[in-house]
């Protein structure tokens, strides 16, 4: 295997980064999501990711909190070892895309409430009642897509060992 550039691989993360946040995502998960994706392994504990980026542990530290939240890495413990290490799955984007459903349901739940709350006949209430077949919807799209994407990934791509 060739030995990369370690300037471009910086460069790299940083676009990546960069791309993440105008699309919506804070700075400091955004870079730490990018250096994750950089590494062949994965994997980084919190020291490696903050040598890497330059930043504080504690910045670290809240951005990895964050991603964790949303599934889109997962902490684990090495063996004997007392530090933690943070783990990108190649499929961490399906991860936290699936994981959303639950976030549907309980934006579902909050709707329906507000549209008993506030009255199915009013402005607010159909709001929410307009809310709550967006979220329906979505949750009925995400499914399909999920079924979808399973098939076209075994079709796409070579499978794992």
């Amino acid at each position: 295997m060739a030995e990369r550039d370690p300037e471009a691989v910086r460069q790299f993360v940083e676009r990546f980064a960069s791309a993440l946040v105008d699309a919506g995502f804070q700075r400091m998960p955004a870079r730490v999501f990018a250096v994750l994706h950089g590494t062949d392994s994965g994997r980084l504990t919190a020291s490696e990711i903050a040598e890497q980026l330059q930043v504080s542990p504690a910045a670290v530290s809240g951005a990895v909190r964050f991603l964790i939240q949303f599934n889109m890495i997962r902490r684990e413990r090495e063996p004997g070892s007392r530090r933690d290490v943070f783990v990108v799955e190649n499929d961490s984007w399906y991860e936290a895309i699936v994981n959303r459903d639950e976030i549907l349901r309980r934006w579902s739940s909050s709707a329906r409430e507000g549209i008993e709350v506030l009255g199915a006949d009013t402005p607010a209430g159909r709001r929410m009642a307009t809310s709550l077949a967006f979220f329906e919807f979505i949750t009925e799209e995400l499914e399909e897509l999920i079924d979808r994407w399973q098939k076209a990934k075994a079709e796409r791509l070579p499978a794992e060992d």
